[in-house]
């Protein structure tokens, strides 16, 4: 695709290139940003993959990301369409993600059990102010199953920050808590605070981010601080014209110091689920190969 292929097949193997040089530099600390319509798919298995294989230093995301992981854990989604009948679906019990069908009792009821369950064992050990990066690491030890990408993050050492912890069913538990217990609250200066420490601490860093938003807002904002990303790779589908965050190419970043100016750097327009698995099975395959023939005997 690098040497034959055009429009966005170009991109794609741009930022193959540029996600495997990102992951053998040593001394550059990757940070992932996704939001949570991914985790709902068969995608969330790359993300494991991306965890798991040690191409991630930090995470970065949105608070619905917790609740698809923690629904898709324990329970099950199905297979629709973009033009199943929503009226119809509600009727049944169903909420429709996209082509996905999700079944209400799988997702707000089977949340709040098992998230007042969690938030309740964390406040008798005294944890009545936690960040979202421990509220992260609880649900996956709770969750305990290689299924689950929390239950990797928090296994392989992985920090997940969530800056919008509230806005999403988790959140809403959090909330139900706190009407509980008056002295429960989220440390959110504490999330920054870890990310800061992060970043300072990095001789360089990169960034895969996947989509916009909140997510990909806090990885480039707190990189801006030491200089900007030495590799940035988007994956979008918006556009730039209204001037969404989510649609801003990564050379607008450059301008506010979010990307510096010799990174190296790709704007991928494609769906994320069609191409994240090519892309890491690309790295994974890369990495693999050259540790081999680093292994063979000289001579």
């Amino acid at each position: 695709m690098g040497t034959g292929g055009g429009f966005q097949s170009r991109n794609l193997a741009d930022a193959a290139e540029i996600l495997y040089t990102m992951n053998s530099d040593r001394a550059c600390t990757k940070f992932l940003a996704f939001p949570a319509a991914i985790v709902a798919t068969g995608t969330r298995g790359v993300l494991i993959d991306l965890i798991g294989e040690g191409l991630v230093d930090v995470i970065v995301t949105a608070s619905g990301s917790l609740d698809h992981d923690i629904s898709r854990t324990l329970s099950d989604y199905y297979q629709g369409s973009f033009e199943m009948d929503d009226v119809a679906l509600s009727k049944a019990g169903y909420h429709r993600l996209g082509n996905i069908l999700v079944p209400l009792e799988n997702y707000g009821p089977l949340i709040e059990r098992r998230m007042q369950s969690i938030l309740g064992r964390m406040y008798s050990r005294g944890i009545n102010a936690p960040t979202s990066e421990q509220v992260c690491a609880e649900i996956g030890k709770d969750l305990n199953s290689k299924n689950s990408f929390l239950y990797w993050a928090q296994r392989k050492g992985v920090p997940v920050i969530v800056p919008g912890i509230m806005d999403g069913s988790v959140g809403s538990q959090l909330w139900l808590f706190g009407e509980k217990h008056h002295d429960f609250k989220i440390d959110v200066i504490g999330d920054q605070r870890r990310l800061s420490e992060i970043v300072f601490a990095s001789k360089k860093s990169g960034a895969l981010i996947i989509g916009g938003g909140i997510s990909k807002h806090h990885a480039l904002w707190w990189n801006q601080f030491k200089g900007g990303l030495d590799y940035a790779c988007y994956i979008t589908t918006a556009l730039e014209y209204d001037g969404s965050l989510s649609g801003a190419q990564v050379r607008e970043a450059v301008s506010w110091g979010k990307v510096k100016a010799k990174a190296k750097k790709v704007n991928l327009y494609a769906e994320a689920t069609t191409v994240l698995p090519l892309l890491v099975s690309y790295v994974l395959t890369r990495k693999r190969k050259s540790s081999a023939q680093r292994e063979l005997p000289s001579g």
